[in-house]
C-alpha cells in the first residue's frame, strides 16, 4: 500500500491459483503463482499484464467466487480480519453484502427484472428501505446517462454500454469499503467514461480501497495509485518496487 498512514483494509499473501480440466485428462493449467499485496483506504491499485496473466482470475478469487491454491486473503470488515478463504458462506454473504463490491465486464441479466430494481437489488441487500434504495438507484443512473424511460424496463434487450453502465450503478449505488473493478469502462463512450471516472475518484475521497483492470491509459492514469504488475504463472508477485507500510496483521 501507499506510505500515506491509511489503513489497510486488504492483505493479500502468497496467493497461487491453477485450473485442473477434468475432461480433458486432469490436465492442471497454472495462472498465477505467490502473489502478494496491501490495499489501503482510498487507494487504488492496477492490474496489469498481458492477456492470460491471471487478471480477472485474481479479481474473481478476492470476491471468492474462485477458490485459491494457496494464500489468505484478510479483510478488515467491522474492526475483525477475515480470511476469505477460509470464510463460511455466511461470512462471504455478509462481505458481499456490506464490505465489497464487484463490477464485471458484463451484466448478469434477469429476465422480468426492471433496471431499478436491478440496481437497488444491493441497498436492499443492505438493509435499506425501498423508498431509499429506489431514490438512490435513480440518481445513479441519471448520472450514468441511463434515460428514465428504461429504468422499468428488464435491459435484456440494452446495448452493450447501457448494460455495462447499469452494472456500474450496481456496484457503486453502495459505499462498499472495498471495490473490484474488471473493466468498467471498456464499452463506454468518452463522457460515460469520464462519468465513471469521477465515481472511481469520488469513491477514493470516501476511503473506499479499490482493485482494478484498466486498459484504457487515460482511464488508469486518471484513478490507480499503483501498477501492480501480473506477468504469469511461473512468476512470483509482490509488492517489490513499490513503498512497503504496515499490514494489518
Amino acid at each position: 500500500m501507499k506510505c500515506n498512514n491509511q489503513p489497510s483494509v486488504l492483505h493479500a499473501t502468497g496467493l497461487s491459483k491453477s485450473f485442473t480440466l477434468h475432461t480433458q485428462g486432469g490436465a492442471v493449467i497454472p495462472v498465477f503463482n505467490d502473489v502478494s499485496f496491501d490495499l489501503g483506504t482510498g487507494e487504488c491499485l492496477c492490474l496489469h499484464g498481458p492477456s492470460g496473466a491471471g487478471k480477472s482470475t485474481l479479481l474473481r478469487a478476492l470476491y471468492a467466487n474462485y477458490k485459491l491454491d494457496e494464500g489468505e486473503v484478510l479483510i478488515l470488515f467491522n474492526e475483525t480480519i477475515i480470511d476469505i478463504t477460509k470464510a463460511t458462506h455466511w461470512e462471504i454473504n455478509e462481505l458481499r453484502r456490506q464490505a465489497i463490491g464487484y463490477v464485471s465486464q458484463f451484466l448478469r441479466v434477469i429476465p422480468r427484472v426492471s433496471t431499478l430494481e436491478i440496481v437497488a437489488g444491493p441497498l436492499l441487500d443492505a438493509g435499506a428501505s425501498e423508498i431509499e434504495a429506489r431514490a438512490a438507484a435513480a440518481a445513479i443512473l441519471e448520472r450514468l446517462r441511463i434515460p428514465e424511460r428504461l429504468w422499468s424496463l428488464a435491459p435484456a434487450t440494452f446495448s452493450g454500454g447501457e448494460q455495462q453502465r447499469i452494472n456500474i450503478a450496481r456496484g457503486f449505488v453502495i459505499d462498499y469499503p472495498i471495490l473490484l473493478l474488471d473493466e468498467p469502462t471498456a464499452s463506454l463512450d468518452a463522457a460515460n467514461r469520464a462519468t465513471v471516472v469521477d465515481l472511481i475518484n469520488d469513491a477514493k475521497g470516501r476511503g473506499t480501497a479499490v482493485v482494478g483492470i484498466f486498459h484504457d491509459h487515460e482511464v488508469r492514469d486518471a484513478v490507480c495509485d499503483r501498477l501492480f504488475e501480473l506477468a504469469g504463472p511461473l512468476v512470483s508477485h509482490s509488492t517489490r518496487g513499490f513503498s512497503k507500510c504496515a499490514a494489518i496483521v
